[in-house]
């Protein structure tokens, strides 16, 4: 197992957001954390990668136990190591071009030499059908360009698993399918992935499964084809329904 996490919680004063949230991920996993807005899904992963500390909580990343409340900055930065993460906006510093946006973890974070790092960065870029645009500067760039450019980021560091925070959500409709491409070019890729997401074609089609999570709690985890042709709980089964309606 890759990852297992257990027991999660965590409030924002009297209100809770994560109530007991457990998974298990093993390597080359696609999970789709699915549910309605406010259901946690953003806090819980931002949890997992400490830029919230959850109130309670245990994860085991490749079999050494790290607690999510407790951890040191020295355990922080190395679970950091070995992940990823994909935010809503990018987050891509406007004062520097694209391969300076990717090389920058690598030089200032990691202590690597330049030459390395760009090395590593234009392989990232490629990856992601960007290594034509290093000199270009986030403004010159198209919202689905800038998440292409901050997933090659997050990859130049070679990580073990990515966190994506709903990395569609921002763009206009006509720019999601290059980014939800490149997703899914990874997944094929074997890349393990958590993906907060409400693109329901990305959670049926590419993710091998799926976390329901309603009231911060997990409502149902199981394969991704078996949880949209037969959800198990009621309240799975209500937002698939509200799904199909709002397609019609």
């Amino acid at each position: 197992m890759m990852l297992e996490i257990r027991d999660v919680h965590k409030k924002f004063g009297d209100q809770e957001v994560l109530s007991g949230i457990s998974l298990d991920v093993e390597k080359s996993d696609v999970v789709a954390i699915l549910g309605p807005s406010g259901s946690g899904k953003t806090t819980f992963l931002r949890c997992l990668n400490f830029l919230e500390r959850a109130d309670r909580g245990t994860i085991v990343f490749d079999g050494e136990p790290f607690d999510l409340h407790a951890a040191t900055r020295q355990d922080i930065a190395r679970i950091r190591k070995k992940t990823g993460f994909v935010f809503q906006n990018y987050n891509l510093f406007l004062n520097k071009n694209v391969l300076q946006n990717v090389t920058l973890g690598l030089t200032a974070g990691a202590g690597m030499k330049r030459d390395a790092a760009e090395k590593i960065a234009m392989e990232a870029l490629d990856r992601v059908g960007m290594a034509d645009k290093v000199k270009s500067y986030p403004i010159q760039l198209s919202g689905g360009q800038q998440q292409r450019v901050a997933i090659a980021r997050a990859l130049a560091g070679r990580p073990e698993i990515l966190y994506f925070d709903e990395p569609t959500s921002a763009l206009d409709p006509e720019l999601i399918g290059e980014v939800l491409a490149v997703m899914r070019q990874l997944a094929e890729d074997g890349m393990t992935m958590l993906v907060v997401t409400h693109e329901m074609d990305f959670a049926r089609n590419v993710s091998s499964r799926v976390m329901f999570m309603a009231d911060s709690r997990v409502v149902e985890t199981g394969p991704s084809k078996e949880f949209f042709a037969h959800p198990k709980e009621e309240r799975s089964r209500d937002f698939i329904r509200a799904i199909q309606e709002a397609r019609k």
